[in-house]
């Protein structure tokens, strides 16, 4: 897919190319479709886990999977009816990674800087400082098309 690529830490794109080219082997990866529907992330979380059994971060995993997960579905074209969100979960012996593949939108990922102010009782506009609070780091790339969000855990 062409379009931009955002790193969120430092040394993120020269791990995440060695991960693409193999240098860390997956011992395990998975993948699956959904329908984009928020009662979706429910049944994404319950069938994460027993992949991410016994990791030393699995909750915080299960939560930016979920988080992920919820943007797709709130910000994207795979919350319209008949819109899919695609999952993958990778772990190998030092770390995970968990992606989420959606069908695009007008805009793109955007994390909110400290300076902005957050309505403390607004729904949204978190996501993804919990993304990037909890995973090691984070990146997306793609388009109006689709695009895929993926964090990465190290031990």
């Amino acid at each position: 897919m062409a379009g931009p690529v955002e790193d969120r830490r430092a040394g993120g794109a020269a791990v995440a190319d060695r991960l693409a080219c193999g240098d860390f082997l997956p011992v395990m990866c998975w993948r699956w479709g959904f329908p984009g529907r928020p009662d979706q992330v429910a049944q994404v979380r319950e069938i994460s886990r027993p992949l991410l059994a016994g990791h030393p971060l699995e909750g915080d995993i299960l939560l930016v999977l979920s988080e992920l997960l919820s943007n797709a579905i709130r910000h994207t074209r795979s919350a319209r009816p008949g819109g899919l969100v695609v999952t993958e979960v990778r772990r190998w012996r030092r770390g995970v990674a968990v992606a989420v593949i959606d069908q695009g939108g007008p805009n793109e990922p955007v994390l909110r800087t400290a300076g902005e102010t957050l309505d403390a009782f607004a729904e949204g506009g978190r996501g993804l400082l919990t993304v990037d609070a909890y995973a090691t780091w984070w990146r997306w790339h793609g388009d109006a098309r689709s695009r895929t969000v993926t964090a990465f855990f190290l031990r």
